[in-house]
């Protein structure tokens, strides 16, 4: 049975049709890594023609660490009153983006947590005053809970919050929050976040708004096989719906001082990364990039990412506090990462947030 499987599942991915959740969950389970990585290329150069990478020159700064939410993967969040919490004015923020545009940034994901004491003048204040210093910069700020605790705060709806971000000039929405889009798992990651429907709202409506916005995975905790395709066909289907998925991102849980630690048998390690890399290249027919993470998973495996389907190699991140509250720290700078896809036998090109090419480099000769 598994040969006559895994032929069918090749015909159709070679003739581009799609696979269903049966066809997915035998290639998760079954597939050999090499076939994977064979079928992924096949789908990254029918979406992607050119042999080039993109990446952006972007930072990830956090305007405040308060958060409500008691997510038993973050170590990064502080209870209300915590003597180590903080809340940036937004004087505070400006001066950080300034320090990334001064690299070359020119985007800037900025995140925090769900502080119930920030009003949202203070959040579209944010995206206003981002466009007024730095016209060259795409504000791609605020994951979809942290919206959703906007519209809480402010007692209005979802989409009225949204159109007010829109009204102040952000277009755009990190893919952040979504961990992983099985209500199952939810409920015991993060049970104040909702179930998978709140998140998939948000990006809806953002959406239908006229947003583009991320798709993200956080995977390698308390997941099982059935919950990583209900988050795939989640997202899939959404994009099958509204098209304003620019790009897939998964990442592996780092577990360092969080209260999930203890409940993890063992860590998502390259091999189970670049199954996901190949895997969701596959399944994810309609999403047109898949995003290889330098930064997560290493900066090798990032680059053997890109055999396996990927073709972008995400940002430059020249601030990141959440993973580096995990105790997880990994840094680069547009040269390195230049060298980086370039060391891999692919062409650099640097992007938007709306994958727009700003520049080439020199491409590699072998």
């Amino acid at each position: 049975m598994s040969i006559i499987c895994s032929e069918a599942i090749e015909e159709k991915v070679l003739s581009g049709a799609r696979l269903t959740r049966e066809d997915g969950l035998w290639l998760w389970q079954q597939a050999d890594l090499l076939e994977l990585a064979h079928l992924a290329g096949l789908v990254r150069f029918r979406l992607n023609p050119e042999l080039c990478v993109t990446f952006v020159i972007d930072s990830n700064p956090n305007y405040t660490n308060v958060c409500t939410t008691d997510c038993v993967f973050c170590a990064f969040y502080r209870k209300p009153g915590a003597r180590d919490g903080y809340t940036l004015t937004i004087e505070q923020v400006m001066e950080k983006i300034q320090k990334s545009v001064d690299l070359g940034a020119t985007t800037i994901l900025l995140q925090g947590g769900h502080n119930p004491d920030l009003p949202l003048d203070y959040y579209v204040t944010l995206v206003r005053e981002t466009r007024r210093r730095f016209p060259q910069v795409t504000p791609h700020f605020f994951t979809a809970s942290e919206v959703t605790t906007m519209a809480q705060v402010s007692g209005l709806s979802i989409r009225e919050v949204l159109q007010q971000l829109k009204d102040a000039g952000q277009f755009t929405l990190p893919g952040g929050g979504a961990e992983i889009l099985s209500d199952r798992i939810r409920r015991r990651l993060a049970t104040k976040k909702g179930p998978a429907e709140a998140w998939l709202t948000v990006h809806r409506q953002a959406h239908e708004l006229g947003f583009k916005s991320t798709a993200t995975m956080m995977f390698g905790h308390i997941e099982e096989d059935e919950d990583i395709l209900t988050h795939l066909d989640h997202i899939r289907g959404l994009q099958d719906e509204t098209g304003g998925f620019t790009a897939f991102i998964p990442w592996s849980f780092k577990p360092g001082n969080t209260p999930l630690q203890k409940h993890i048998r063992e860590h998502a390690g390259p091999t189970r990364y670049l199954r996901m890399i190949a895997f969701s290249r596959i399944y994810l027919d309609n999403f047109p990039h898949v995003q290889a993470s330098w930064f997560s998973e290493g900066k090798k495996t990032g680059q053997i990412a890109l055999h396996f389907g990927a073709d972008d190699f995400g940002g430059t991140l020249f601030e990141e506090n959440v993973h580096a509250a995990a105790s997880f720290i990994n840094k680069t700078t547009v040269d390195e990462v230049v060298t980086l896809i370039q060391e891999s036998g692919f062409q650099a090109a640097q992007r938007t947030t709306l994958y727009e090419i700003l520049r080439t480099f020199e491409p590699v000769t072998v």
